[in-house]
């Protein structure tokens, strides 16, 4: 493994409108007993080589001091979170100029994605130890695929060959990703991952194959989903 360093970057400002709870989503209680927050850092933070962590919050987050995870020592610090995923992310990366370098690597991961493996994260690490960009894990799409265009009426099915359905942790290095989610915003493409940004930036990720219980949860079937793929881990 590479001697540079890792950083987590975790965006935890979602409203989560779909879940219709009065609960954040990522507050939700899981079977286990522990938030879908929590179980998510509890597996990002078990991993060796994450050196420190950011996690970037809504302004108005009253719930995140009462995570058994707030005091961890790996929390380096909480930023404020956006209203878009890519102004939550700069925002976390901020907070680690001056403590990251360029060529360290960041890891930024969905809140709300508690069912990631171990296993899956140490593969990320390990494919990426040398690349000069970085990567994500994905699923390949097994589907077949239909684009719809009026009324929903199909127009054509998609090859799906060589279709992913892109998943977290993405990890980039820290400096390409700082500049190129800076761009992304200044041109206002709408970057809806780390990738995307890349991509607009003109740099090549590579994909690393993980399991489809690596799910976010965003509707009440996804958190049963959730539930029962936890009770396999």
């Amino acid at each position: 493994m590479s001697k540079d360093d890792y950083f987590l970057i975790v965006p935890a400002s979602g409203i989560g409108s779909r879940m219709n709870s009065s609960i954040l989503k990522q507050y939700i209680l899981l079977d286990n007993g522990l938030t879908v927050i929590d179980q998510t850092l509890k597996t990002l933070l078990g991993i060796d080589a994450i050196k420190g962590c950011v996690i970037a919050i809504s302004q108005n987050d009253s719930e995140f001091k009462k995570s058994r995870f707030y005091d961890h020592h790996k929390i380096l610090s909480i930023s404020s979170g956006g209203k878009e995923r890519i102004n939550s992310v700069l925002s976390a990366m901020e907070k680690l100029v001056g403590i990251a370098k360029d060529n360290d690597w960041i890891l930024v991961h969905d809140a709300v994605r508690p069912c990631v493996k171990s296993e899956e994260i140490l593969l990320l690490i390990e494919q990426l130890d040398g690349n000069s960009t970085g990567g994500l894990l994905g699923v390949k799409i097994t589907d077949t695929v239909k684009q719809i265009g009026n009324n929903a009426i199909i127009e054509k099915t998609i090859d799906r060959s060589n279709l992913w359905q892109a998943c977290t942790p993405q990890m980039y290095r820290f400096g390409l990703l700082y500049k190129a989610l800076i761009k992304a915003q200044i041109d206002g493409i709408g970057a809806t991952d780390e990738a995307s940004a890349i991509e607009h930036s003109n740099l090549k990720s590579k994909i690393i194959p993980c399991g489809k219980s690596n799910i976010k949860i965003t509707t009440p079937q996804d958190l049963e989903l959730a539930n029962y793929y936890l009770r396999g881990l």
